[in-house]
């Protein structure tokens, strides 16, 4: 059996043990892995972070990936933990809403809250379950286990109420800001397809913080240093960016807050 990915997304950061922890543990039980950091700075606790950041890479990834993704508050209370099983992937990590955006999606096979505690690790802590269950788990997926074989089926997993942009007149439509990235760029809700059904591929605009952004580009370069702009970025949503500088800290704007297109 050729090597399976396991990809990781986590809060845990670099300058502790966590992370580096963990991919011993997968190593342990499954050898022949291959583990990918996708990302391990996820704000600590911040949940809707780990669900954009899962969004916006997954998918990427071949066939059969193991995605596993540890960002959980309510370690050691009595969240369940969770197998996902869609078309093409697999997911495991905790059931506080972190997967909504593969579960609200097409393709989900199945959703396993994980029983098997011969799975685990012999000795499991109430404050690292990544260490002591979900790695033990994800190394076990990758070996060819089913998850049936580790957990028992649920429907009633948690969703997260994911922001959808709402058209609120004629060519007009409320978003907000997704995710801001370490450029100061500002992510919205306005994937290209929406705004092609929006405005029928016509021209349109963006407000925010009370101010209109007139200013399309193709790609960051065609903007004037500093000029306030917008461009569908690598993960085909609209962003709002400074050529050279930060919108975020221009704008001062937070995750959340809204943004206004309107069809010109």
């Amino acid at each position: 059996m050729k090597p399976r990915i396991i990809t990781l997304i986590t809060d845990f950061g670099t300058a502790d043990t966590y992370a580096g922890v963990m991919k011993g543990v997968i190593l342990s039980g499954s050898p022949m892995a291959a583990v990918v950091d996708i990302t391990h700075e996820i704000a600590p606790q911040d949940v809707r972070g780990a669900c954009f950041a899962l969004l916006t890479a997954y998918s990427w990834f071949p066939k059969r990936t193991i995605h596993l993704v540890v960002v959980d508050p309510g370690v050691g209370s009595e969240r369940r933990p969770l197998i996902i099983e869609t078309k093409e992937y697999f997911f495991v990590g905790p059931d506080n809403g972190v997967f909504t955006p593969v579960l609200a999606g097409p393709g989900v096979k199945a959703v396993y809250e994980i029983t098997d505690s011969a799975s685990f690790l012999p000795a499991v802590s109430a404050t690292f379950h990544g260490r002591d269950i979900f790695a033990p788990v994800a190394a076990r997926l990758s070996k060819g286990v089913r998850p049936s074989q580790i957990g028992a089926p649920i429907s009633d997993y948690v969703l997260l109420d994911w922001p959808q942009p709402a058209e609120v007149k004629a060519g007009a439509a409320e978003g907000e800001i997704l995710h801001i990235d370490r450029f100061g760029n500002l992510i919205t809700n306005f994937s290209r397809k929406y705004v092609r059904e929006l405005t029928g591929g016509g021209d349109f605009y963006l407000r925010c913080d009370g101010r209109s952004i007139k200013q399309m580009v193709p790609a960051y370069a065609y903007a004037k240093p500093g000029q306030l702009c917008y461009v569908f970025g690598s993960s085909d949503f609209l962003e709002i960016a400074v050529a050279n500088g930060s919108a975020a800290a221009l704008l001062k704007a937070r995750r959340g807050d809204p943004v206004m297109l309107l069809k010109k």
